[in-house]
């Protein structure tokens, strides 16, 4: 399984464009899998530079309802005629961010798109195939991130806080190995892979993603927290891929305390698993 990183915040070398957002392509030996596509077209820049050809994606999914997770998808959607759209099905709602200066940020996804023809709506569990398979409803049973604050959802007119319930996750297997695949993590990164155990009966053997360990408007998570989440993860026995929202100082503290059970991953980063 080869992964591509697309976009984040970060970029290996000044040959791939950074900005905050998160696009993932996953190629297996069925499938050509893109995860988001980031804030705006770069993820199609970069896709460029990193030999993928956008038009030959079967399938993309959007994590969550945030623009820096969709903000590309009218850019895919003029790119690719043929994949199949998953989204969630309240992704499409109003979402907002308040900043530090109270300043109030509409961060949804342009809700004209869910009239595509591509586009598929997702809740709950859902399969793409026999192999690929979709989830959400992750039950909160550890606090999910403080740095969720400040994100917003209207509702009859209403600002109410967001309760993430349009976030979704994909599980891919291939050869004997799961592979887990988080947005940004909202509802905690140990609730979904609590969620995780109770769909499959064990721990995935790999987890790429966001985290949620730090806001641009509120800063970062505790170091007990993080410290916290560091143990659960290395008694998973999985190998992680972090990014995005995870944050650099909270990376560093998971990696000092995780050593080779982690790693980030930068825009223009390939692996292979």
């Amino acid at each position: 399984m080869i992964i591509k990183t697309l976009v984040e915040n970060t970029a290996i070398s000044e040959n791939f464009c950074s900005e905050h957002g998160l696009s993932l392509y996953i190629e297996t030996k069925d499938n050509k899998i893109l995860f988001d596509v980031g804030a705006s077209e770069l993820f199609l820049k970069n896709a460029k530079k990193l030999d993928v050809n956008i038009a030959d994606v079967d399938f993309l999914v959007i994590s969550h309802g945030h623009y820096d997770h969709g903000g590309g998808l009218e850019t895919f959607l003029q790119e690719n005629k043929k994949a199949k759209v998953f989204i969630h099905q309240l992704a499409f709602e109003q979402y907002y961010s308040v900043r530090q200066n109270d300043e109030l940020v509409f961060i949804g996804i342009d809700k004209e798109l869910k009239q595509n023809k591509q586009i598929v709506l997702t809740s709950d569990n859902f399969s793409i195939s026999d192999d690929m398979q979709i989830f959400s409803n992750v039950v909160a049973k550890e606090s999910r991130p403080n740095s969720n604050r400040g994100l917003l959802k209207e509702h009859e007119g209403q600002m109410l806080s967001d309760t993430f319930a349009h976030e979704q996750n994909l599980i891919i297997k291939e050869d004997e190995k799961t592979l887990l695949i988080t947005g940004c993590a909202h509802n905690g990164i140990i609730n979904i892979l609590e969620h995780f155990k109770k769909l499959k009966g064990r721990m995935p053997d790999y987890v790429i993603g966001g985290f949620h360990l730090s806001s641009r408007s509120y800063g970062n998570e505790s170091p007990e927290t993080i410290d916290k989440i560091s143990k659960y993860l290395m008694d998973t026995k999985a190998k992680f891929y972090t990014c995005h929202c995870t944050g650099i100082e909270p990376y560093n503290r998971l990696k000092a305390a995780m050593g080779n059970s982690i790693d980030y991953l930068s825009s223009g980063r390939q692996i292979n698993i």
